[in-house]
């Protein structure tokens, strides 16, 4: 299924003024009825994540997805400072030991390393520059060290360009480094503190400088380090701590291993690995290790990015994950856009006297979609305008969505009020896409703390008079059970048959069951009777509800086991029977991709079953018998059923199809006359060319 962008432009609106930021957000044009729930059901599919598609059948939902996977931080992760990519605060001489461990395990196959080897033997002084977590650092200390300088010494990050020639001399040939010195707008690195620095090293001397994406530059050409492969990396640190290469080629090889290095792991996570795979060779050892490592290794960087001790990433652009991670392979324009709204909601939490600001043109798309490891990518998608081909952002480790939103959820509870109204101003979106991310976020909170997301989120909505947050509610619900959340069928379970519910509470769990009901057939279509019976006389929008329930378990995967169920209802039940007639009816009105006169999804269905599955062909006629015989609903059935000869007219299959349907509609003599008037004076006037070829199956007595 694929994604659409926008339904329709709505006018600018906010929720709360007390609550909610001032920026605009698009707002869904609001009805005085819902949305059907097939047209719900159309919106959410083609919205959802991937990770949750898994778990999407057919119909409705085939089925419970456990894919995502949340697990929980374990700890036991030591992070080297002098690991590829780490940062250096401290100033001092570098151990030699720590030189000679990088060097046995050092790899440039890929890199630049040669070239840039070149250019600090002849120019002394380099900028070397690059995104976090390349293993600048180690390349710089390398370069040094292939120097054969004879001591290293690392400066204090702290250290001001001003300051910088002060620091160099008083040995000679020496080593230093200094790794993404603290720079700022009016105060950066220039070509002049260079030049200062090359005055003061002898010929023996040399200075590397790292400089990541906020390093302020001023005439200084650095020179870009492309590092090697995670591959290279995770083998050369693997033969350093492994003799036998016959070992490190079985070691390589292990599923594991495969699965870590296709999730495109960074330098140090691939170095520390190598350390988790040479324990593996050791007898006894616990091999679980190496199956939890990627995981635990992406929990570790997800914490990083949001407590962000080094003070790398501003608050934008934390909210600016907070978006991907919801938006997950969305449009990169779109993410962007409300992910300044959740930055807004941040700030005023944070600092409520301080107003948020968005620099309009000064963000670099390619320097934060690094900084979150993620990667842009050109897609065409499905609009209700035609295809189009879109920028669309995604993390290069599909795990990363999942885990950074519950990390968000339950490791940082002063972000929850500023993510609650967030999330309910993309619920009233006036996208579906983006109200059906709303609704998959949510679905992730829930997993990982169901009370929490039930009160804050979902009960919320569910009892909002919005009919989007209504919508909203019922698909958080049914994605939650999707992704495995325990206790959601209880929740509908309760709020369909307790008296004291609240209507809408009921009105939503009715939806809910329309949604995850083929599950358990049975008792979804029990409850459904239960709620149909139960409506005071009042009520007249709950039993067209529980009917449009009914029509998209008949569409479902379970629709054989429906089916079955709905013939069960006792024949003095009269609401039952109502609601099965007015639920198949519903059912018998949608076409293959929706198109206005495209083959019925029913009458295809009973072809199939005519030779597959012959209980449920009859069950199909026995429908339409009664809904054609039921006094004030024949007049509907008799439109729906001229709808399919329309279609007939237009395809041959489905002529063939509903040819082989008559004869059983036609058990006695009304029911023939019926049909026989139907066909011969069509509706309106209409009479399409295939009613002539259809009177002939009509049986004659």
């Amino acid at each position: 299924m694929s994604t659409p962008v926008s339904d329709a432009p709505g006018p600018v609106e906010g929720a709360d003024p007390a609550e909610t930021p001032a920026e605009p957000a698009a707002a869904a044009p609001e009805e005085a009825q819902p949305q059907s729930a097939y047209d719900a059901r159309r919106d959410l599919l083609r919205g959802i994540p991937d990770a949750m598609r898994g778990g999407v059948g057919g119909g409705v939902f085939g089925g419970v997805n456990h894919g995502i996977s949340g697990g929980t931080f374990h700890g036991g992760i030591t992070v080297n400072n002098l690991s590829p990519g780490g940062a250096a605060h401290a100033s001092g001489e570098v151990p030699r030991a720590t030189l000679t461990g990088l060097d046995q395990a050092f790899a440039d196959e890929g890199s630049n390393f040669q070239e840039l080897l070149g250019r600090l033997r002849k120019e002394r002084v380099l900028v070397l520059t690059g995104p976090r977590s390349t293993g600048r650092r180690t390349a710089a200390l390398m370069l040094l060290e292939r120097l054969r300088t004879p001591s290293v010494h690392a400066l204090d990050r702290s250290t001001t360009p001003e300051e910088l020639a002060d620091r160099l001399g008083g040995e000679k040939a020496r080593g230093y480094v200094l790794c993404d010195p603290i720079t700022a707008r009016n105060q950066p690195l220039r070509d002049t503190h260079l030049l200062a620095a090359r005055d003061k090293l002898d010929e023996q001397s040399f200075l590397v400088i790292t400089a990541g994406p906020h390093t302020r530059l001023e005439g200084v050409a650095g020179h870009p380090w492309q590092p090697p492969g995670a591959e290279a990396v995770l083998r050369s640190s693997l033969r350093a701590r492994v003799e036998d290469g016959e070992e490190v080629r079985r070691l390589m090889a292990l599923p594991a291993v495969t699965d870590f290095l296709s999730r495109h792991p960074q330098l140090r996570e691939a170095a520390r690995f190598a350390g988790v795979l040479g324990r593996h060779s050791l007898p006894g050892s616990d091999a679980s290790e190496i199956e939890s490592f990627s995981l635990r290794a992406l929990e570790q960087q997800v914490q990083e990015w949001l407590e962000d001790q080094d003070g790398i990433l501003h608050l934008r652009e934390k909210a600016f994950l907070v978006a991907l991670a919801a938006f997950h392979k969305g449009p990169y324009a779109l993410t962007a856009e409300l992910s300044d709204l959740l930055f807004g909601l941040l700030q005023r939490t944070e600092d409520p006297g301080r107003p948020a600001a968005v620099p309009v043109f000064g963000t670099n798309p390619a320097k934060r979609l690094q900084l979150a490891r993620a990667v842009r990518y050109p897609k065409e998608e499905q609009t209700e305008w035609g295809p189009v081909t879109q920028s669309m952002a995604a993390f290069q480790d599909d795990r990363a969505a999942a885990v950074l939103l519950r990390e968000v959820w339950t490791g940082h509870p002063s972000a929850r009020p500023a993510l609650v109204g967030w999330l309910r101003l993309l619920a009233a979106d006036g996208r579906s896409f983006v109200r059906t991310r709303a609704a998959s976020t949510v679905a992730v909170l829930a997993l990982h703390d169901l009370p929490s997301a039930m009160a804050l989120v979902i009960e919320e909505w569910a009892l909002s008079d919005r009919p989007w947050l209504r919508i909203g509610a019922v698909n958080a619900l049914a994605l939650a059970h999707v992704i495995g959340t325990p206790n959601i069928p209880r929740i509908t379970d309760r709020w369909c048959a307790d008296g004291t519910s609240h209507p809408r509470l009921r009105w939503a769990a009715i939806r809910v069951h329309g949604l995850i009901g083929d599950e358990r057939p049975a008792e979804t279509v029990e409850a459904l009777r239960a709620a149909v019976r139960s409506l005071e006389a009042d009520d007249d929008e709950t039993p067209a509800e529980v009917a449009q329930s009914v029509e998209l378990l008949l569409l479902s995967d379970a629709r054989d086991e429906v089916l079955d169920e709905l013939l069960r209802t006792r024949d003095d039940d009269r609401a039952a029977i109502d609601l099965a007639l007015d639920g198949f009816l519903r059912a018998c009105g949608h076409t293959e991709e929706d198109e206005p006169h495209g083959r019925p999804l029913v009458l295809d269905w009973y072809a199939r079953a005519a030779t597959a599955r012959p209980e449920s062909a009859r069950g199909i006629a026995v429908l339409w018998r009664a809904a054609l015989d039921r006094p004030g609903g024949r007049d509907d059935a008799l439109d729906l059923l001229h709808g399919w000869v329309v279609a007939a007219d237009r395809d041959r299959d489905t002529e063939w199809a509903l040819a082989a349907l008559l004869p059983a509609l036609a058990t006695s003599a009304n029911e023939r006359d019926r049909l026989s008037h139907l066909l011969r004076h069509g509706v309106h006037g209409e009479v399409p060319a295939v009613s002539e070829r259809l009177l002939t199956v009509l049986p004659t007595h």
